[in-house]
């Protein structure tokens, strides 16, 4: 039957295997409990059963009848069929023979289940007590949600001993009629409580599951400031667009092959990002300006970048571009998408020819966390209530002072050293991990008079 919030009806859920208990804290002394204890009984009451309008209605006027406070609820309903669980204390002395009675009768005419259970007060103060246990969300990101991926999450749970509270869809509902070649998308929230003692050891265990399926695996703490963030930047080149603007204009230049072979490197992080950016833009010496245009104009946006930056505006976000490239075809992206605000290299052009140099402030590893430092700040917002995107070795320092610092289809390393990762959908799968689902999305991206834009 349905258990509100984690409850259970036997203390053995609270135990490790050795028989030792999940968590300390002081216990409900209940030796002089008895039927004349002040305090009304607890009781679990579970109704199963077809959905339909006014099932609630109907029991809780029942429990009405009764005079009983309700000390907890939760209801879900799944392929039209309810689940509604009702943890309630009757008034000291009350007959609970003639509310269950009534209750029977109630669901009986609605044609649905019903299992009510009397919860010992012991075992009712202990739930009570995993209020102050440290609560964690599992966001699980994939193209379609096999039971395989959800097998062996839980598995990684159970040994890690964290207890499932609640399971949440965010992805939409899949159509069995969906068009064929549709890039589809698939997560579910999983809502944990329980001590976690060594974190970057669990978050080890995530990734090599993740290495081995097809899916994604985000570990958070489940605090405000997750649900509250208000600042998002991002790399430009291979994050918000699928290519890298150097190697395309080196491509224009005649010289794609010598650039790009030292664009991957850098992105490894096997050379320095300054040096690496000095030796390629030698090489577009002489490339006239007009070809910034030519290659604007083809810039391939990431899938689920409009998607995301539509909604987080929507959603009061500032917004940032923080990249290595260039501020040409930053502010390019700004128009299209909308940024707030732009940081990149400046291209040196003389007489319409570039020079091979770029000048003012290199934008390299580290001033793009500066410069994500100086936005928090100017915008009065906490570094925790940030969040910063990137695929490369020169967006690690961003990444790790971010609040969620999400490696986006990353080279190993960052893969390794970032704290989150998406290597399976689109760019909007960001939006899953600060909580906002497909519904959501439908919700915020539809106008004053009813349209909805994607």
């Amino acid at each position: 039957f349905f258990v509100p919030h984690g409850l259970s009806t036997s203390m053995a859920s609270r135990t490790n295997e050795d028989g030792s208990p999940r968590h300390k804290r002081p216990r409900y002394d209940d030796s002089d409990d008895d039927e004349n204890t002040p305090m009304g009984e607890i009781v679990m009451v579970n109704v199963t059963g077809r959905d339909r309008v006014g099932i609630t209605r109907e029991v809780t006027t029942v429990l009405t009848k009764h005079q009983v406070e309700i000390m907890d609820l939760n209801q879900t309903v799944s392929q039209k069929k309810l689940m509604l669980g009702i943890v309630i204390r009757t008034p000291h002395g009350l007959d609970t023979s003639a509310m269950k009675k009534d209750l029977l009768f109630a669901t009986f005419d609605m044609g649905l289940q019903v299992d009510i259970t009397t919860i010992p007060h012991v075992e009712y103060e202990d739930w009570v007590g995993m209020q102050g246990q440290p609560q964690w969300i599992l966001t699980l990101l994939a193209r379609e949600l096999k039971a395989e991926y959800l097998s062996a999450v839980t598995e990684l749970l159970s040994k890690a001993q964290l207890n499932i509270a609640t399971i949440t869809r965010l992805s939409g509902r899949k159509s069995l009629f969906s068009r064929a070649g549709r890039a589809t998308r698939a997560c579910v929230e999983i809502r944990l409580r329980g001590e976690v003692n060594d974190e970057a050891a669990l978050k080890d265990q995530i990734m090599k599951l993740c290495s081995n399926m097809s899916m994604d695996l985000s570990f958070q703490k489940d605090d405000i400031f997750r649900r509250y963030r208000r600042l998002a930047v991002f790399d430009m080149d291979s994050t918000l667009i699928q290519c890298e603007v150097i190697d395309e204009l080196a491509r224009e230049a005649g010289v794609y092959e010598e650039v790009a072979a030292i664009t991957e490197s850098a992105m490894r992080g096997e050379i320095d990002f300054g040096e690496s950016l000095k030796q390629r833009v030698e090489k577009l010496k002489g490339l006239p300006e007009s070809t910034l245009q030519v290659v604007a104009e083809r810039l391939p946006l990431t899938e689920g970048a409009r998607r995301l930056i539509r909604t987080l505006r929507r959603m009061g976000y500032k917004t940032a571009i923080l990249s290595g490239g260039f501020t040409y075809f930053a502010h390019h992206l700004q128009k299209i998408l909308g940024f707030d605000f732009v940081h990149a290299n400046q291209l040196e052009i003389e007489n319409g020819i570039m020079t091979g140099r770029v000048t003012g402030t290199v934008v390299d590893a580290n001033q793009k966390a500066t410069y994500l430092k100086e936005i928090a700040k100017n915008e009065g917002i906490d570094m925790r209530q940030t969040m910063a995107v990137g695929d490369g070795a020169n967006d690690l320092p961003m990444l790790s002072i971010a609040g969620l610092g999400v490696a986006f289809h990353a080279k190993p390393l960052v893969r390794k050293q970032a704290k989150h990762q998406i290597s399976t959908l689109g760019l909007d799968g960001v939006l899953y991990l600060i909580g906002v689902s497909d519904r959501d999305v439908k919700m915020i991206q539809t106008d004053a008079h009813g349209y909805f834009s994607e």
